[in-house]
């Protein structure tokens, strides 16, 4: 069955950075886009970055956008989130999704969400001093 586990959550500084892995399981990685979501304390959950099953195109909301960085490593099963110059804001769990759907085509997050079939449980990130 497919299966999504997030890694590399953790307390991080403001200005600091963070690499979010997400292993996957029982899918070929290499037919799938993967997405990124977050659900920061008392909030809805947010879509924040999405990426096609060859790498491009890569799409971030504005929040993200120049700071997050979305990868994969369709040979390891692998996709990070790279995450640089955190902010307080940032802090929330962050789940990555995938659906077999081909969903990561220019839609706002929040309509990609929908499409989304399979969950991780999350990383929590904590952007404090």
């Amino acid at each position: 069955q497919v299966q999504l586990v997030e890694s590399g959550g953790g307390l991080v500084e403001p200005g600091g950075s963070l690499r979010l892995s997400c292993a996957t399981s029982g899918f070929n990685l290499n037919y799938y886009h993967m997405a990124w979501f977050r659900q920061a304390p008392g909030k809805e959950r947010e879509g924040i970055s999405c990426i096609s099953h060859r790498g491009q195109p890569v799409y971030y909301t504005d929040s993200v956008k120049g700071r997050f960085t979305f990868s994969r490593d369709n040979g390891r099963n692998m996709v990070y989130l790279h995450m640089n110059n955190l902010k307080p804001d940032d802090t929330a769990v962050y789940y990555c999704a995938t659906s077999r759907r081909e969903f990561c085509t220019g839609r706002a997050m929040w309509d990609v969400e929908y499409d989304m079939a399979y969950w991780g449980k999350g990383t929590l990130v904590t952007v404090s001093s």
